[in-house]
């Protein structure tokens, strides 16, 4: 038995984590109006705000073909691997996991586990990792599947937008939710629920907003359940620092890691957003 884990770059792994743990990853795309670009690989997060920015139009975004699915689970085969885990964003944001394992039923050879992680960024990471680790120690598919399922009752996630436009154009919060709360001045706390993006509370001002978020990491910190914490910032470093820092003041010893909303996240999202993931 030998066992493979495939996601995708929305999970804005480390490069040294994916060579690290053999993770293998699949690539989505952001499209503008001069053409479509793979995140990570012809277009780095640093060059997609400033696109973002000169562009007025906003792009859209596009899940891998199946045939990359086909091509990696053949070189898989060859390797000897038996067993697939593919951990993918939220499926009620993106066909990446479907497409995947409709790749998985034309292979003989290989039995492919799906898994969605109903979510994205570094909390979708947080499972990857978990997966890896566990593909590496010989576990197999089912029971990595089993492992995760339990996880997912500990991760958590919440986000705050700087300008509820780009939900809102990007199809992702209604209208009148957006104007809503850019009449108001309101910055909703957002989260995932059932792998969609959901307002969570409705909060007057950004600096509110931010330490409602850590007044929630910090109610589980004391229960003394969480391991990782991953502050994730869109084109807004010093906000992240600022948030790490604030976590570390509070809880010295702390495992904190900051990461950032790529491409196709940061396209629904946009630019300046905040958020902390957890598990």
């Amino acid at each position: 038995m030998k066992t493979a884990v495939i996601t995708d770059t929305t999970a804005y792994l480390q490069k040294e984590t994916i060579e690290a743990l053999q993770i293998h990853t699949i690539p989505l795309s952001v499209n503008f109006s001069d053409g479509s670009f793979r995140e990570g690989i012809d277009l780095t997060t640093e060059e997609f705000y400033q696109k973002l920015a000169e562009e007025e139009a906003l792009p859209t975004t596009s899940q891998p073909a199946i045939g990359e699915f086909i091509e990696l689970f053949d070189r898989l085969e060859q390797e000897g691997y038996t067993d697939v885990v593919c951990i993918h964003l939220s499926a009620k944001i993106s066909g990446t996991l479907q497409t995947a394992l409709s790749a998985g039923e034309m292979k003989e050879n290989l039995t492919v586990y799906g898994f969605d992680s109903k979510i994205s960024c570094s909390p979708q990471g947080f499972y990857v990792r978990s997966a890896a680790k566990l593909a590496l120690e010989g576990s197999s598919g089912s029971d990595i599947i089993q492992y995760l399922t339990t996880q997912q009752e500990q991760v958590r996630a919440y986000f705050m937008v700087h300008d509820l436009n780009h939900l809102r154009r990007g199809g992702r919060l209604s209208g009148a939710q957006a104007v809503f709360g850019s009449l108001l001045q309101i910055k909703p706390i957002l989260h995932f629920e059932d792998g969609q993006i959901m307002p969570f509370e409705k909060v007057r001002t950004e600096k509110k907003a931010l330490n409602r978020i850590l007044d929630l990491l910090f109610a589980d910190l004391q229960k003394g359940n969480v391991s990782e914490i991953a502050v994730i910032h869109a084109n807004r470093p010093e906000g992240a620092d600022m948030l790490k820092e604030k976590i570390h003041s509070a809880y010295p010893h702390a495992d904190i890691e900051i990461s950032y909303f790529g491409p196709v996240i940061g396209t629904h999202l946009g630019p300046s957003s905040l958020g902390i993931g957890w598990c």
